[in-house]
């Protein structure tokens, strides 16, 4: 019976399948579009190395946490709490991270539009030789204040998401993550050195990887942490729903292990492909910068207009951005309809659409707070939206992860669903640790200080 409830579900057809669709989830724009900006605002490398740290200790450990849960129950994030421990109430724990993944893609897919709509005005030359620092801002700015631009682009990005996820696991998400996936490293590692031979690249790197220890605080340490989350699709049962398509042959520890390098190493080569272009350009200095949401859409029309072979730059960089994104928005939608598929019976194909459009619906209000509505961009709806349930929520969700698996289902168990298939843990003591003590100390303490932290 269990058998059949799987295959009705789908699975991964292979450990690789599995690698590119959660790094796919994972990489998205949390790393390319939000990390350079984190990066600038709280201190260069001070925040890089926290993040690094944050994603080995803490994001590995949550990971394999949430994928072992989902493989054991092979169910959505409320139907895995509830299968360990029925009628505890844990269940809205999973109903928590649904809600969140709906929530989140309804403003993640606004800035995966903006990505769109810059892939078109820079296909189609739209940025002119003349541009400065100065007018590349006013175009973004104007770009995002365009209620009907910014809505059509957003819709875009939820149409091809939303087909995407009707197709289903194999012919769906695991087809676009195998072309998806290798063309994005293809295409940022190429991006990365050819940003380092921008001339005056130096003054970019120095500003990346400069330490400011004058911001090293509890601030540094919690948006790390949210990044970390963020970035590796984190607390709101994405990993559990991915997880539950996993065999149990294939090896957790690798594969959660393969995830978190990747995201780290593209979060890095992202900062090498924005900062050394940004001070590459006449007119813009460190003294004078200011990281905002949409940094790299004001640098990269600078790229295209100022410098050796700008316009194939600026295409592959927009192209590559689109292919973070859909990987990404792919696996928000996947949580809520793999919820309505197991516990309502729904179709895939109904469920898809109906979230895609309630998603969307939800997404408006982010569409039109970057200048289109003033009420809206006074109040910094975007911004406190990522604040609410792009780190305080997700480090919540973390948090219940740890609690739960540590207090609810048991230690002993998880380990041996995370060796299932006969797999060696070297580091599972550490993980150990890291699940009981470390983690979820270190994400509570952060929540105490949250008021103060966020100031």
């Amino acid at each position: 019976m269990a058998e059949k409830t799987v295959i009705s579900r789908g699975s991964w057809g292979s450990k690789i399948a599995f690698i590119f669709a959660a790094s796919g989830s994972a990489i998205g724009l949390g790393s390319l579009w939000r990390f350079p900006i984190m990066v600038g605002r709280l201190g260069g490398a001070v925040y890089v190395f926290a993040y690094i740290l944050a994603v080995f200790f803490i994001g590995f450990t949550e990971m394999l946490a949430e994928l072992a849960i989902g493989r054991h129950t092979q169910k959505n994030p409320v139907g895995a709490f509830e299968a360990i421990r029925p009628g505890s109430g844990w269940k809205f724990l999973g109903y928590g991270g649904v809600i969140t993944t709906i929530v989140i893609l309804s403003y993640y897919a606004v800035v995966a539009g903006w990505a769109f709509g810059y892939l078109y005005k820079t296909i189609f030359g739209l940025f002119k030789p003349d541009i400065t620092w100065q007018s590349s801002e006013a175009i973004f700015a104007n770009f995002a204040a365009n209620p009907w631009e910014a809505l059509w682009c957003f819709l875009v990005v939820m149409g091809i998401t939303t087909y995407i996820i009707s197709k289903g696991i194999q012919a769906g998400i695991e087809k676009f993550s195998k072309v998806l996936m290798p063309l994005l490293f293809a295409l940022i590692i190429f991006l990365a050195i050819r940003a380092l031979t921008l001339p005056g690249a130096g003054r970019g790197i120095a500003f990346y990887l400069q330490p400011d220890l004058a911001k090293v605080d509890l601030k540094v340490l919690f948006f790390a942490i949210g990044q970390a989350f963020y970035s590796l699709s984190l607390g709101m049962g994405i990993m559990i729903t991915y997880g539950s398509y996993i065999p149990k042959r294939e090896n957790l520890v690798s594969s959660a292990g393969w995830v978190c390098f990747s995201t780290t190493l593209v979060a890095f080569l992202a900062g090498i492909i924005i900062y050394p272009t940004l001070f590459a350009t006449p007119g813009v200095t460190p003294d004078k910068f200011q990281p905002s949401l949409g940094l790299m859409f004001q640098t990269i029309p600078l790229v295209i207009a100022k410098l050796p072979g700008g316009y194939l730059f600026g295409v592959l960089f927009f192209i590559l951005l689109q292919v973070a994104a859909l990987t990404s928005t792919i696996s928000l939608l996947e949580v809520p309809v793999a919820f309505l598929i197991d516990e309502h019976k729904w179709t895939r194909k109904k469920a898809a659409l109906i979230i895609g459009g309630l998603s969307f619906l939800l997404g408006v209000p982010s569409a039109l707070s970057v200048g289109a509505s003033p009420a809206l961009t006074r109040f910094g709806f975007l911004n406190k939206m990522d604040l609410l349930f792009g780190n305080i929520l997700l480090a919540v969700g973390g948090l219940g992860v740890c609690l739960f698996l540590v207090y609810f289902w048991g230690v002993k168990p998880a380990l041996e669903e995370i060796l299932a298939g006969g797999h060696r843990f070297r580091l599972r003591q550490l993980w150990v640790f890291n699940i009981r003590f470390l983690a979820p100390l270190a994400i509570l303490i952060l929540l105490i200080f949250i008021k103060t932290i966020t100031k």
